[in-house]
This record gives structure tokens, sequence and C-alpha cells, in this order.
């Protein structure tokens, strides 16, 4: 990444934080993070007749398959007494994942901010500390994300090892797209932020080996010196001698130098008389 330049670093930030805000916002509105299915194990022939499925996301259930195909309902009506269901599991994790809903939510919030940030401090470049706020909303998004992901997997995890076991109910689950969605955007976002650091501290690092250095000005002499204003005021700084300026003083040493009777000659008197 060292050698990687300012625009490169640019576009790629860009690149990574709109793929990021995408994938978030898609993940957050649609309804396929998670697939369930339930039946029955027929001992005859030992198949499985699915009596239940669905498909949820943060928000809504809808089923695929049973007496309630093609319905969907909001996750928190979805344990009532009118739901068809074949086993408590399937309400029991939808409602567990309910406490991993807002974390997603503040990731979206957050990743809008950051790309709201970084596009203005690219329009901006001269703002170099929006790089880095924009790279640290980056990061916290993903952060907030990661947690949500982990109490989502972890409450799914809980209730499938706490169902009893039984060869004669079938329950499978696994995890849709909106979910793969919402991990490829914390991979996206935290690359974008990691971007977004770096670049505030090349265009930083630019900016100080562009800056002037202290010993091109005239420090201050002293805080009670008559020529302390000299850094503050360029026109009273020491300059050269100009030719007209040597010319003067050589002139002035004339004068001094002559006799006195010359520079002061005594009042001569002429008489008038013819003798």
């Amino acid at each position: 990444m060292s050698n990687c330049s300012s625009r490169a670093l640019t576009l790629l930030s860009s690149v990574f934080g709109a793929c990021g805000l995408l994938l978030v916002g898609i993940a957050v509105s649609t309804d396929y993070w998670l697939y369930v299915e339930e039946g029955i194990v027929l001992q005859q022939n030992q198949t499985t007749e699915i009596k239940m499925a669905l498909h949820a996301g943060l928000w809504r259930v809808c089923f695929v398959a049973g007496k309630e195909k093609g319905r969907c309902v909001a996750s928190e009506f979805f344990h009532g007494p009118d739901t068809d269901i074949v086993t408590e599991n399937t309400a029991n994790i939808l409602k567990t994942i309910r406490s991993a809903t807002p974390f997603p939510m503040v990731s979206l919030f957050l990743v809008f901010t950051a790309f709201v940030i970084s596009n203005i401090g690219h329009i901006r470049p001269q703002r170099t500390i929006l790089a880095f706020v924009s790279g640290i909303f980056f990061i916290l998004s993903g952060l907030s994300l990661v947690v949500g992901l982990v109490l989502y997997i972890s409450s799914i995890n809980d209730e499938v090892m706490n169902r009893p076991s039984s060869s004669e109910l079938y329950f499978h689950y696994r995890y849709g797209w909106s979910f793969a969605f919402a991990a490829s955007s914390f991979l996206l976002k935290e690359g974008a932020g990691v971007m977004s650091v770096y670049l505030f501290t090349k265009r930083y690092t630019e900016e100080e080996a562009y800056r002037p250095h202290p010993a091109f000005y005239r420090p201050r002499l002293s805080d009670c010196s008559d020529y302390s204003g000299q850094f503050l005021h360029p026109e009273v700084w020491h300059r050269g001698r100009s030719p007209s300026d040597i010319s003067s003083d050589v002139s002035i040493q004339m004068t001094q130098s002559y006799p006195l009777a010359i520079k002061c000659p005594d009042h001569i008197h002429i008489s008038t008389s013819p003798c």
C-alpha cells in the first residue's frame, strides 16, 4: 500500500465505501437472511415431508411452503396464534434474532455518514482531516455490523442446540444471500476505512514536505526588543545596501575629512583703498 498514489487511494476508498453502503442497504431491506424448513420424517420409506418453509429478514417473514405459502408477516407478529408452524424452534429463533436488528441499522447510518464525509474530502483535498474522520466512521460502521452478525449467529445456534432431538421431526436452516451481502459489506467498509486513514497520513506527509522550513523565517529577537516585530513585518527585515546608500556614506566621510577652514572659511577682508 505504500506504493499507492493519493489518486489511487482516493478512487479505491470511494469504490469500497460505495459498494459497502450498497450491500448493507440491500441486506437490511431484503428478507433473505435465513431459510428455515420444518417437516416430518416418514418412517416407512425414510423420506421427508416439508410442512413449512420460510425465508426471513430483519423485519419480515415470508412463507414459501405449507399452508401459509405466499404469506408475509412482520417479524414481531410471527409467533401469533394464527401462524401455522410445526415446532416452536422457528418462532424462538425469529424472536431471539430480533436483538441483533439495531446493529445493522446503526452500521447503515454510520457508513452513509462516512461516505458523505469521504466525498467532501475528495472534493476538497486541502481539508486533510476529513479523510481521517471518514476512515474512523467506516471502521466503526464495520464493527457495528460485525457485532450484529455475531449476535445473529449466536442466537440461532443457541436455539438449535436447545432443540429437543427427535427422529420424527425434520428441521433445517441455512443463511441466505442477504446475510452474505452483510458479511461482504463488513469487509468492504473495513477496507475503505483503512485506505481513508492511510490517505490522510499520505496527504499530511506531503503537506509537511512542501511546508517551508522555519529557518527561512527571521525569528524574534526578544519580547522587549525594538526589533521583535521583524518576524511579522518583513518590510523592516535587514536588506543589503543599495549603491545610493554607499555613495551617500562616502560623501559624508569626505565632508568630515576636509579641514575646518575649508568647511567653514573665515571672512577675508578686501580693501578698496588704492594703496
